[in-house]
């Protein structure tokens, strides 16, 4: 097991490989640093981190949109001892409100002393930065890049030392600070790229689009590839939101051979890849097609699979993974070389029984197989009292082993309640057979309609296949009713002419349930986290109080966009002029 500095301290004399930054601009615009280049950018930027008073152990904000900023500044903090907190950037002029709200929430717990931004940004966070007396400095990734460069030994690290916090996305809580230690990231990167991919630096090089402030993104393509210095290829997250497609270029461009997505990405590229372009791509050399983050819908993986078929895809290439933050990563992976595996089970016995019992006839729910866990960690499925079940009972997930993370940020309550006994509780459902993990639902997301437990991804599925709802894009929760809970879709479209009843109808049709109310709204316009998921309970919350909908730059406008900017403009010169005025009394305190 390797830590992520002294793998980075390895890379010295490495040219040969290194990571890519497509520009997206035209050939010949690519950034390419070499593993050597790598290490020199993060110790020019450790050195200048620490001339502007950061010392091991403080964090340091990271507002950083571009990669070529990212990468190099976030190993910097590593570097030095510093701890970093990579935090999304504002994705929308029509949702700054909301964006800067949140910014100010997660810094105020994360107490950052100083933070890093380029001019662009920092322009309007300067309307959050004079709200969170922590921050002595903000730091231009310009200076960073422009800092002299000095070689310099690393700080001391100990594998109980905090290496980064990542604030979880919140697709079904209020964000908190998940700390990863030194230990756990180093325990995860070797399982993922060692036992998990059985990866090597001189035969695969991986792509990526993933957001490099989420943990997928940031983990799995930028920290653990450094352990085997494998090459990586970064696409600009915009690039692939405007155009899927790009992502299938670039891996039969690059002839890579690994690269890894959320469920939604690939419905997405099988919906928009025409044959021509399918036609014109070489997938043949891909080990790893890998599939996370959020429930993995079988049909999907099937239509992506039929989809890229001529272009030479192997079906053993799909590789479902589970994991979350606060076991750093990854917990679990399915076997290389094995095609994708579905259990067919029993929806009667598994909604009144918990039990996944196997059926071949009558109503069915298909599950796909995740895998097992690595050496050296350990999974289990336990009731509520903390109680082991055998396999086929459907209890909640439960994983041990050194990659679990110490905790939360400054949250002794929310610690306690998922991290218990030496094992952390993921609040997700599921059950084992023979070692191999199957995924079901979220305890916090269940349905109860009429004494019966439903699961809403299975019920947001069947929606996004009508024709008419944007894929991807459809929530499904419930509302008090008079006798029982209520169902509510929530769907984004741009033809909702009869489709709202088309929802209830084929609802019914399959799960026998009546919809009380199906919500329209334009694309775009439901609460999504930093990578893209969808938000439940907040779209619920919006549904509730009569907002869902109204949010969003299409509902502002061109003008109203402009007024938004303007508006955080003049925002943040009040909070530059706050920062300012506390930075004087401080240096006044002291000099009294």
């Amino acid at each position: 097991m390797i830590g992520i500095v002294q793998a980075l301290e390895r890379c010295n004399g490495l040219h040969t490989r290194g990571y890519t930054f497509v520009h997206g601009k035209g050939p010949g615009e690519d950034l390419v640093l070499s593993f050597h280049e790598l290490r020199r950018e993060a110790m020019r930027r450790a050195v200048h981190l620490q001339a502007q008073g950061l010392r091991k152990g403080d964090r340091l904000a990271m507002v950083l949109p571009d990669g070529p900023d990212f990468v190099p500044t976030f190993l910097g903090a590593l570097w030095a001892g510093i701890v970093p907190v990579p935090l999304y950037p504002p994705l929308s002029l029509g949702k700054l409100d909301a964006f800067i709200e949140a910014l100010v929430t997660i810094l105020n717990v994360a107490q950052p002393k100083a933070i890093a931004t380029d001019e662009r940004v920092a322009k309007i966070l300067w309307s959050a930065i004079g709200r969170v007396g922590s921050i002595e400095k903000v730091i231009d990734a310009k200076a960073l890049a422009a800092a002299p460069f000095i070689d310099q030994p690393h700080a001391l690290i100990a594998d109980s030392d905090t290496a980064f916090l990542q604030f979880t996305s919140g697709s079904t809580s209020t964000p908190k600070g998940v700390v990863v230690t030194h230990g756990s990231l180093a325990a995860n990167c070797t399982a993922i790229v060692r036992d998990g991919l059985q990866a090597r630096g001189e035969r695969d090089i991986g792509v990526s689009w993933l957001p490099l402030y989420h943990d997928m993104g940031l983990i799995g393509f930028v920290l653990t590839p450094l352990v085997e210095q494998i090459s990586i290829v970064y696409i600009p997250t915009l690039s692939f939101i405007k155009n899927a497609t790009l992502w299938m270029e670039t891996l039969s461009k690059y002839k890579a051979t690994m690269t890894f997505a959320p469920n939604f990405a690939y419905a997405l590229v099988t919906k928009r890849a025409k044959p021509e372009q399918v036609a014109r791509w070489d997938l043949s050399q891909m080990r790893v097609f890998g599939c996370g983050a959020e429930p993995i819908n079988p049909d999907t993986m099937r239509a992506f699979l039929k989809a890229m078929e001529p272009a030479g895809l192997k079906p053993q290439a799909l590789l479902p993974c589970y994991g979350m933050a606060e076991a750093t990563l990854a917990m679990a992976f399915v076997a290389m070389d094995e095609p994708l595996k579905t259990d067919r089970i029993d929806a009667h016995a598994y909604h009144s029984e918990q039990r996944a019992t196997p059926a071949v006839k009558g109503e069915l729910l298909e599950t796909v197989c995740c895998g097992r866990t690595f050496p050296g960690h350990e999974l289990s499925i336990q009731d509520e009292h903390g109680r082991l079940l055998s396999d086929r009972a459907v209890g909640e997930i439960c994983f041990k082993g050194p990659s679990v993370a110490a905790g939360y940020y400054n949250r002794p309550d929310a610690t306690a309640e998922s991290f218990r006994d030496g094992w952390l509780r993921t609040g997700d459902l599921g059950y084992l057979v023979d070692g191999e993990l199957y995924i079901s639902g979220r305890l916090k997301d269940i349905l109860i309609v009429n004494g019966r437990n439903y699961y809403p991804q299975r019920i947001e599925w069947l929606v996004d296949e009508i024709p008419g709802v944007r894929k991807g894009s459809a929530v499904v929760f419930t509302r008090p009713g008079k006798s029982s809970e209520e169902i509510i879709v929530a769907a984004e479209t741009r033809a909702p002419a009869g489709l709202a009843e088309q929802i209830k109808a084929r609802i019914s049709e399959e799960f026998q349930l009546s919809v009380s109310e199906v919500a329209l709204v334009a694309p775009g316009s439901l609460p999504k986290t930093s990578s893209g998921k969808l938000q439940r309970r907040k779209t619920r919350e919006q549904f509730l109080n009569g907002t869902l909908g109204r949010e969003g730059v299409r509902s502002l406008g061109l003008n109203g966009s402009r007024m938004m900017v303007a508006k955080h403009l003049a925002l943040s010169i009040v909070g530059r002029a706050r920062h300012s005025a506390r930075g004087l009394l401080k240096r006044f305190r002291k000099a009294v």
